[in-house]
């Protein structure tokens, strides 16, 4: 059993060699600099990647649900024509009434129609039918006047809701309450004013003019076969599962599907897409580790044929050491702790520009990586696989050194 002292002596002596022989040491330690280096930062972009995708999910809301029109995979148009797969508003009023794990639903209708105010008038604007649920389930407060109410829906009143965007491009005065505006030349009440959108990944156009009316006058300004998606807020992300369970239920009997009759309607929850999202993150994750982990393998190579010049060149060393008591236990220990000394301080060095760049990553606009960051446990597998690679390329020459026979050593030149 060697003395612990060894250890710390041993260690000393592997610095002092690495200071000795500094150029040298920089040059065989860049493979594994470089390494640690990639494997950091890949990480560390990766990670800030899939943290803002998961933030812009998670502000969707981790507890909602979406039901959208879905034809069978491989079935002809012929025998599921749009008029079957549609959603219908009478379905939506099922759904309301029959799931109980639903607090809150909306369907969402959207159309381009031309708005006008005054002289000033907007083609394409974004016109999007709601039921007064919206508000709460996309988290879209009404900041002057009122939100849509019941009885605008059972009335299918014409009157509407705009953005604050809509404010300037349309003309309208701060409060713009009580005004009139034209969709499609008919004629809406403005009652309330809607925070505009937050800019999202998914979505960078949010700037623009939006409208909203109620679902039931919505419907009447469309086509009979119109589109639209619902939209539901759970009672929290423990019921998901019971939540598809009533809704695909209520669908499937309002439509009169058989037991052998496949679905007509698709069911995605948030929740689904948050866990799709990590597990993409972290297949990215090992699989780029993985790649990059190459340039430690050659790095490690790099260590042991540094290694194996240092035994070459420090023979009559070895041999003194043997001659004066030095056990081929204490030699292995000293060479290995070498090797494994200049791979952490490679690792050290790489672990320092990997921070170094992912901060750089999170601080330049517009890429997208404000959360970049290197996370502990890369730091601690790119320490371990430095210490992995300092024993398994360092033994050879370590092996070499201990079995060296002490009087060929001081007779060695």
């Amino acid at each position: 059993m060697l003395n612990p002292l060894f250890y710390l002596q041993a260690i000393y002596l592997a610095l002092s060699q690495i200071w000795a022989n500094k150029l040298r040491s920089i040059l065989t330690t860049l493979g594994i600099i470089f390494g640690v280096w990639a494997v950091t930062t890949v990480v560390a972009a990766i990670s800030g990647v899939t943290t803002m995708v998961l933030a812009e999910f998670e502000s969707l809301g981790g507890s909602k649900m979406f039901i959208f029109p879905d034809r069978p995979d491989d079935a002809p148009r012929n025998k599921y024509p749009w008029e079957m797969i549609r959603l219908k508003p009478e379905e939506l009023v099922a759904l309301a009434t029959h799931c109980p794990s639903v607090i809150g639903i909306t369907p969402q209708t959207t159309f381009g129609a031309s708005i006008q105010h005054g002289e000033r008038q907007r083609d394409g604007v974004s016109v999007t039918g709601i039921w007064p649920d919206w508000h709460d389930i996309e988290r879209r407060t009404t900041l002057i006047g009122r939100p849509f109410a019941g009885i605008d829906e059972d009335n299918a009143r014409q009157v509407c809701l705009v953005n604050e965007a809509a404010i300037s491009e349309l003309g309208l005065d701060t409060d713009p309450t009580g005004e009139h505006i034209l969709i499609n030349t008919r004629r809406f009440l403005v009652i309330g004013v809607v925070e505009n959108k937050q800019e999202s990944i998914f979505d960078r156009d949010t700037t623009g003019t939006e409208v909203f009316i109620p679902f039931a006058t919505a419907v009447k300004l469309q086509s009979p076969e119109f589109f639209f998606m619902i939209t539901m807020k759970l009672k929290g992300p423990e019921v998901v599962e019971e939540a598809k369970a009533e809704a695909k239920f209520v669908l499937r009997q309002a439509r009169k599907l058989g037991p052998d009759d496949p679905n007509t309607f698709e069911i995605f929850a948030a929740d689904e897409f948050i866990e799709g999202i990590q597990k993409v993150a972290g297949i990215m994750t090992v699989g780029g580790a993985c790649v990059v982990a190459v340039s430690l393998l050659v790095g490690g190579i790099g260590i042991m044929n540094i290694m194996l010049v240092s035994v070459s060149e420090r023979t009559r060393e070895i041999g003194l050491r043997k001659a004066v008591g030095a056990t081929p236990a204490a030699v292995l220990m000293q060479f290995l702790l070498e090797a494994v000394t200049l791979c952490i301080a490679g690792g050290l060095i790489g672990i320092a520009a990997g921070e170094a760049t992912s901060f750089a990553l999170s601080v330049i606009p517009g890429i997208g990586l404000s959360q970049a960051a290197v996370p502990w446990w890369a730091i601690v597998m790119s320490f371990s696989f430095c210490a992995v690679i300092g024993v398994v390329f360092g033994m050879f020459p370590a092996i070499k050194a201990a079995r060296l026979d002490p009087i060929e050593a001081l007779r060695h030149e």
